[in-house]
C-alpha cells in the first residue's frame, strides 16, 4: 500500500488538520461549559489533541518540504503548491506558539482564557486555507496522483450501475427473446382461430 504513495506528506497532513481541528472545537466548548469535571476533561482532551497534533506536524513539514522538491509537477501547480507550503508554514507557526502557551496554563494549573480561544479560532483560519489548496493540488491538477480512472468505463445513473457494454448487450438479447416469444404467442393464436373457425366454400 505505501508503496504507492510518492512520499509520506498524505499520511502526516490529514493527522495534523484533524487533531488540531478537534483541538481548537474542545477548547471553545471547554471555554463555554460550566466550570466543573465536564469543562476540565474538555480542557484536558484539547490540550492532549494540541500536543499531539504538534508531533504529527513535523513529519507533515518534513514530509511536505520533500514533496515540494521531489514531485513531479508543471508550473501552474508550482505556484498553488508554494501557496500551500506558505499557509502550512503560518498554520504550523500559530499551533507551535499554541501549544507553548497552553503548556504554560498547564504548568501553572491554569485554565486557558478568553484570549487563547480567539487566538485558537484564528489559527484554524491558515490550517483550513493550507487544506484547500492541498486539495487543490491533488484533485484540480493531479500533483502526486500516479494514474487517473478512464471514467467513460464507469457510470453512475441514480439507481442503476453501468459496468460496460456487457450488460447492455445481455438485456437486447434478453428483450428479443421476449420479442420473439410474443410473436410465437401470436402465430400460435392465429392459427388456432384459424382451425376453430375452419374454411368454407
Amino acid at each position: 500500500m505505501l508503496q504507492s504513495l510518492p512520499n509520506w506528506h498524505p499520511i502526516f497532513v490529514h493527522f495534523t488538520v484533524a487533531l488540531f481541528s478537534v483541538a481548537v472545537l474542545l477548547y471553545i466548548v471547554a471555554h463555554f461549559s460550566p466550570p466543573g469535571a465536564f469543562g476540565r476533561t474538555v480542557r484536558i482532551a484539547a490540550r492532549v489533541n494540541l500536543a499531539v497534533g504538534v508531533l504529527f506536524t513535523v513529519g507533515t513539514l518534513l514530509s511536505g518540504w520533500y514533496a515540494y522538491n521531489t514531485v513531479p509537477h508543471d508550473a501552474a501547480s508550482h505556484a498553488v503548491m508554494t501557496t500551500h507550503r506558505n499557509w502550512a508554514l503560518i498554520a504550523a507557526a500559530a499551533f507551535g506558539l499554541l501549544t507553548v502557551w497552553a503548556a504554560r496554563h498547564w504548568l501553572r494549573n491554569q485554565r486557558e482564557g478568553r484570549g487563547f480561544v480567539l487566538a485558537a479560532a484564528i489559527a484554524a483560519v491558515p490550517l483550513v486555507v493550507a487544506g484547500h489548496y492541498g486539495g487543490e493540488l491533488v484533485y484540480g491538477h493531479g500533483v502526486g496522483v500516479q494514474s487517473l480512472p478512464d471514467a467513460d468505463d464507469h457510470a453512475h445513473n441514480g439507481d442503476d450501475h453501468d459496468h460496460g457494454d456487457g450488460h447492455e448487450d445481455d438485456h437486447a438479447h434478453d428483450d428479443d427473446a421476449h420479442n420473439d416469444d410474443d410473436h410465437g404467442h401470436d402465430d400460435d393464436d392465429g392459427h388456432a382461430r384459424d382451425e376453430s373457425g375452419g374454411h368454407t366454400h
